[in-house]
C-alpha cells in the first residue's frame, strides 16, 4: 500500500471527519473509498457513463413520461398527408 501527503482545506477536513464518524470508519478509510470510487467512475466510458446521471444528482423525472410530454406540446399532423414522392421520367 502506498503513501501520500495532501494538503485538503480545514472545511474538507471537518466533512471528511464527519463522515468518518457517522459511518463509524477512520479518515484513511473513508478516503480510500473515495479514491476507489473515484477511479471506478473514470474508468467508465460512453453510454455507462452518462446513464442515469440525472438520478444520481437527485432528479426523480421519468425519461419517458419527460419524453411523451414533450412530444404531446407537439401539434397534431394526422390530418395532413405526406408530400407525393415524384417520378423520374426514366
Amino acid at each position: 500500500m502506498g503513501r501520500f501527503l495532501v494538503d485538503v482545506p480545514a472545511d474538507d477536513v471537518r466533512k471528511l471527519d464527519e463522515i468518518a464518524k457517522r459511518e463509524g470508519k477512520s479518515r484513511a478509510a473513508v478516503l480510500r473509498e473515495a479514491v476507489s470510487s473515484y477511479l471506478e467512475e473514470s474508468r467508465k466510458e460512453g453510454f455507462e457513463k452518462y446513464f442515469g446521471l440525472w438520478e444520481r444528482h437527485g432528479s426523480t423525472v421519468d425519461g419517458l413520461a419527460y419524453e411523451r410530454q414533450l412530444r404531446d406540446e407537439w401539434p397534431d399532423i394526422s390530418n395532413v398527408a405526406p408530400p407525393k414522392k415524384k417520378r423520374s421520367a426514366a
